[in-house]
């Protein structure tokens, strides 16, 4: 019996095969059993046309059998089988294809449902990543005579008659010794061949049967006492069809809670469910989840997103992150697609054009959900907010705004004349027609904005304010800038733009004071004016167009480095009694003017909760001013 070699070309390419093109060498069970379930589609088809195969569909399985004795796995199936001719096309020659050809064979015909996988004749010798001997017994249908290949890898290959009862293949893999690195064994546990059959080849449509290992109660056992024992029994390990491959009418709320559950460790039920069948020029089915709580890693660095990517049921990535971009990175589930451009190890994808076709189409899907959870379900939007609004800020700030449109009608903010979360369309909406600007204002707290002295007008005359309470919010009203053509304007900083406004107190008519209080104050303020926000109190700190306190605050936190800080402009009431009092010191008595400058400052501070410099000092100056 002569061995036959590989060609030169083969030879390179099984070499990189099992040295680099898959990344997990738990792939090869995966492959063997995709194209088991191919060669499976391929008899099954036939017998829509040839009633001598005499095979029902339910008669078609493949078995799994681990021979630790042996040190060998089998997979088998009763599929089309290969002659001696395809076994030297298809596993003598790599990258040759039977499927791939089959495929062709078929054509545009629109009535073969075969989503068949493996087209590109690589799969098979993943096998050799774990194996240093693989022989295969194999019988075509029609054919009398059955064969044997045999191989240990790139010294070649024999091809030789022998019997075989049935028609169909075994792939019987004889794993390589274990080493400090690599434990080949554990391929033959059936923990593992179980776990590898759920995570991989779980939605292949033909039953994978294996015996497993089970307990039960011994006959003669008392109740009270009982003793048990264990067997063995054939058990099919994969589901088969998928739940998002079923009618949505024949599926339960919670079923698909379950398989959510199940599928993504979550004790939590999902918030909301997402079913997408889309025909066109990619098709896909997807099943969508928007989680009833965040992941506990989910704000850190260590969180992936991306949704689990199938492709005729069998899983080519567990986090696809092409498919759902950052903004909707909480969003769970899994897509499958028999037009994905596959490479030539299963686990990438050649092209992205079906992807970004998928990934645009999805991005609609979750945002209509979440649009039709705020009209209908405004409690459940709010709890989602509360569990992933972060998310949808960071989504408007990155890439310096470029899906703020997409996303800015799914935001909420506190309304100071709601006292509860509106969106800026709500906001809008409730605008007098004299209001040109959206006002908002920046803080640690609601409390504390409502006390705002700068606010003073607007809330005398009941109009509303959004408070903003998380650090990335004054960056945003950056990004947005305008919503329906309304400017954001921060009541704080900003001219509130007000009609009858109390008459503007020239800065000539207090140039003296306010000079005065400048040069007392030194570097401490970068600028001196009279306010126009200010009613009832008599002082308050602004920091005018550009960095606000909010974002010297935040840039303290994430770029302590940089030293960024905001313009401080001290603005004072000139109708308050305070300010008479210091005109009067001013000219009277210059040193007590100063400390009540001094003191004017600080309070300033303390408003916009910035820190005072010198605390137990201010408290001597208070005390000195009796």
């Amino acid at each position: 019996m002569a061995k036959r070699e590989f060609k030169a070309e083969s030879k390179r390419l099984l070499d990189l095969m099992i040295n680099s093109i898959y990344t997990h060498k738990e792939i090869f069970l995966r492959e063997i059993i995709s194209n088991a379930s191919d060669a499976i589609d391929k008899l099954c088809y036939r017998s829509l046309t040839d009633e001598n195969v005499g095979m029902k569909r339910e008669d078609f399985k493949i078995h799994i059998q681990a021979d630790k004795e042996a040190r060998t796995l089998t997979v088998s199936d009763n599929g089309i089988g290969m002659n001696e001719d395809e076994l030297e096309n298809n596993l003598g020659v790599i990258a040759s294809s039977g499927t791939y050809q089959f495929r062709q064979e078929l054509g545009q015909d629109e009535n073969a449902d075969v989503d068949i996988i493996g087209q590109f004749g690589v799969g098979f010798y993943s096998a050799f990543m774990v194996s240093d001997h693989i022989t295969v017994v194999t019988k075509k249908y029609g054919e009398g005579q059955a064969y044997r290949w045999e191989s240990d890898g790139a010294d070649g290959y024999t091809v030789t008659p022998c019997e075989k009862e049935t028609v169909g293949t075994d792939i019987i893999m004889h794993l390589k010794a274990d080493t400090d690195e690599e434990k080949y064994g554990e391929y033959l546990e059936e923990y593992t061949l179980r776990n590898l059959i759920k995570k991989y080849s779980d939605y292949i449509r033909w039953p994978i049967r294996m015996e497993v290992t089970k307990s039960r109660k011994k006959e003669d056992s008392p109740e009270d006492k009982p003793e048990y024992e264990s067997y063995q029994e054939e058990t099919t390990l994969n589901s088969m069809v998928p739940i998002w491959q079923r009618k949505k009418s024949e599926v339960t709320r919670e079923e698909y809670d379950k398989f959510y559950q199940d599928k993504f460790n979550d004790y939590t039920a999902p918030q909301s469910v997402v079913t997408v069948s889309a025909e066109g020029q990619v098709s896909y089915k997807a099943l969508l989840y928007i989680p009833g709580r965040p992941p506990f890693d989910y704000y850190t660095t260590d969180y992936e997103r991306g949704l689990q990517l199938y492709s005729a049921g069998v899983m080519i990535m567990d986090k696809c992150q092409d498919l759902i971009g950052e903004h909707f990175g909480f969003v769970k589930g899994v897509v499958d697609s028999p037009d994905l451009s596959l490479n030539i190890s299963r686990e990438l994808l050649q092209h992205d054009r079906q992807l970004k076709i998928i990934a645009n189409n999805i991005e609609k899907k979750v945002k209509g959900e979440l649009e039709r959870m705020l009209k209908e379900d405004r409690e459940g939007y709010e709890k989602f907010y509360q569990n992933f609004g972060r998310q949808l800020k960071v989504g408007c700030l990155n890439n310096y705004g470029a899906k703020r449109e997409l996303l800015q009608d799914l935001l909420l903010f506190y309304s100071s004349t709601e006292k509860k979360l509106v969106t800026l369309g709500e906001y809008v909406d409730r605008m007098p027609e004299s209001q040109k600007v959206i006002y908002y204002a920046a803080g640690e707290n609601i409390a504390a904005m409502d006390n705002l002295p700068q606010t003073e007008l607007l809330r005398e005359r009941n109009m509303e304010v959004l408070y903003l309470t998380d650090q990335a919010d004054q960056l945003l009203m950056e990004i947005l800038r305008t919503y329906k053509e309304k400017e954001f304007r921060s009541a704080i900083d900003g001219d509130l733009d007000l009609e009858d406004m109390p008459d503007e107190k020239k800065a000539e008519d207090y140039k003296e004071t306010l000079d005065f209080v400048k040069e007392a104050l030194g570097d401490g303020v970068d600028e001196v004016t009279v306010s126009r926000k200010l009613k009832s109190h008599p002082v308050c700190l602004t920091s005018g167009e550009g960095m606000s306190f909010e974002m010297e605050r935040y840039f303290a936190v994430a770029q302590p480095e940089m030293g960024l800080k905001a313009k401080r402009i001290l603005e004072l009431n000139v109708e308050h009694p305070a300010f008479a009092a210091l005109e009067a010191a001013r000219t009277a008595d210059p040193e007590k003017a100063k400390k009540y400058a001094q003191v004017l400052m600080n309070q300033a501070k303390l408003i916009a909760g910035l820190p005072i410099d010198d605390p137990s000092g201010y408290t001597d100056l208070l005390c000195s001013l009796w």
